[in-house]
């Protein structure tokens, strides 16, 4: 998958000047993107700003570590239960 060369940011930056007024055809030509580019950028991005879209990212991460911890935990039960059942 190829990386895109704008931050998440930025982005949003490009898509609030094309909310403030901006005509979509300058924006384009302006940072270098294709239209199609910048409305999937919209369709993706347009509903959080920045500050959002950071605390969801962190939010994410946060629900991962969790995630990884129940699984460690599961399985740490899993082997104690195993271990009782067989001195039994």
């Amino acid at each position: 998958m190829k990386k895109t060369r704008f931050t998440e940011t930025q982005i949003i930056k490009i898509l609030k000047a094309q909310e403030n007024g901006r005509p979509t055809a300058e924006l384009c030509r302006e940072y270098g993107i294709s239209q199609a580019t910048f409305y999937n950028w919209k369709s993706k991005y347009g509903g959080p700003d920045a500050n959002q879209l950071r605390r969801l990212k962190e939010l994410e991460r946060e629900l991962s570590r969790y995630k990884k911890i129940v699984a460690e935990q599961t399985l740490q039960i899993t082997v104690l239960k195993d271990v009782i059942e067989k001195k039994l």
